[in-house]
């Protein structure tokens, strides 16, 4: 293992990792509050490889010892390669499954047998559901990015998955944040669990620049592409609320000659493993996610993250700019807002702790949705997001939109007459009429 770990250029352990990895080998139970990018993923690997190793788990044919469950297949992914690198010396065999691909290949491993089993909870039930999965002899049991879980409505399959575990057990809940509902979680199954927080729960990094734009929710496209064309941009990550909203996003890039791609649930895998390769090698410079990615995603030097839409709930935008500044080094994190999002930047800044400072010299800043108030953010709907099209009208000289053609008053024409539906004639019309 301690050459596996000079590979991977681990010089110092992280404070996750120095209050952590002493107590699993103690056989504690283990409640983490840490962010991404903490070293979360090797303070517990590397004790649970070195505990599997010592009882000789790799005699014999190998069964699951270790189960790490996590929100989403990025995650999983990532963290059945962080097992792959640790243990690469080892005689023990790891295994990642998830949904959205056939489950031919993951039975054939299973049937082969592994020692530890990286899952997503809805994958891991339908091959229990099937006999596939056998975790009768399990010794530990890894709850990863509880919080998400609970965000995504994996409550009721976490405590399906539960009854499927022995007894005697270790068992680990990590989690960005610890809201009510994750300790009465880790209640129902951790015990006396030794707590484990390396910094403030949300806290936000230290190196991270954070700065927020005001502006109309059309001139939003427009502002992001002037942020994009300045320097320094040299890999960005631009969060969007929905997967269409996304979508749509990518396509008013393009217009304008710049080269992204989206990420989120509606994507492939092997759509979204091929955007992920682009990233990680630089081939794609800007990627456009929705929250899914923002816990899966384990990327180096990222230079920007965009808030193009505010996240509803404040610890998710920790979540988001944690992607940058990370490993010590600097970023930013630029956060658009328009009037109708007011109310969730003040929840975020009392989250922080601080305002967070304000850019009024980009070309579309918007003062009254700088001047708007969360009672009025609130009151108002939020606008429905404009189908296709492009970064949105274009504003007059004098800053204001051109005003739309008034709609006629009731009972005057307006240019042609309403067009009356033509019927079918009778020897056209289908037997059982118009269907």
């Amino acid at each position: 293992m301690l050459r596996a770990v000079a590979r991977e250029n681990y010089l110092q352990p992280t404070p996750i990792q120095v209050q952590s990895i002493p107590l699993l080998l103690a056989g504690r139970d283990i409640l983490g509050c840490a962010q991404t990018g903490t070293g979360k993923t090797a303070a517990f690997a590397l004790p649970l490889l070195q505990m599997l190793t010592k009882s000789n788990a790799a005699q014999g044919k190998p069964i699951i010892r270790v189960l790490v469950l996590s929100p989403t297949r990025e995650l999983a992914a990532q963290i059945d390669e962080s097992f792959q690198a640790y243990g690469r010396y080892l005689k023990l065999r790891q295994l990642v499954i998830f949904g959205g691909v056939k489950q031919k290949a993951q039975v054939t491993a299973l049937q082969r047998g592994v020692h530890i089993l990286v899952a997503t909870p809805g994958r891991l039930l339908d091959l229990v559901g099937q006999g596939y999965v056998q975790l009768d002899r399990l010794q530990f049991f890894v709850l990863d990015e509880a919080d998400r879980m609970l965000d995504m409505g994996f409550i009721n399959d976490i405590r399906k998955i539960l009854k499927f575990l022995p007894d005697k057990r270790q068992n680990l809940l990590f989690s960005a944040t610890l809201p009510p509902d994750i300790t009465r979680l880790a209640g129902s199954f951790l015990r006396d669990p030794a707590r484990v927080e390396v910094s403030p729960p949300s806290s936000t990094v230290e190196q991270i620049e954070q700065r927020v734009m005001f502006a109309d929710r059309l001139d939003k496209p427009q502002l992001l592409i002037d942020q994009l064309s300045l320097p320094g941009m040299s890999r960005v990550l631009v969060f969007t609320r929905t997967k269409h909203g996304a979508n749509r996003l990518v396509k008013q890039l393009a217009k304008a000659g710049i080269q992204a791609s989206a990420i989120h649930g509606n994507k492939s895998q092997n759509n979204r493993r091929k955007s992920l390769a682009g990233f990680h090698s630089g081939e794609i410079g800007i990627l456009v996610a929705t929250d899914l990615a923002s816990r899966g995603l384990d990327v180096e030097n990222i230079s920007h993250v965009f808030n193009f839409d505010l996240p509803h709930e404040p610890e998710v935008y920790i979540h988001r700019i944690g992607r940058t500044g990370r490993a010590g080094l600097s970023g930013t994190a630029v956060s658009f807002c328009d009037a109708s999002e007011v109310a969730d930047l003040r929840a975020i800044e009392r989250l922080i702790g601080y305002k967070i400072p304000v850019d009024t010299k980009q070309a579309w800043h918007s003062q009254a949705a700088m001047s708007a108030t969360p009672a009025q953010a609130q009151a108002s709907p939020r606008p429905a997001s404009r189908r296709g099209g492009g970064p949105g009208r274009p504003r007059s000289r004098s800053g204001s939109r051109p005003k739309s053609t008034p709609a006629p008053e009731p009972g005057r024409k307006s240019g042609k007459e309403p067009r009356k539906p033509r019927k079918r004639p009778a020897s056209n019309r289908r037997p059982g009429g118009n269907r």
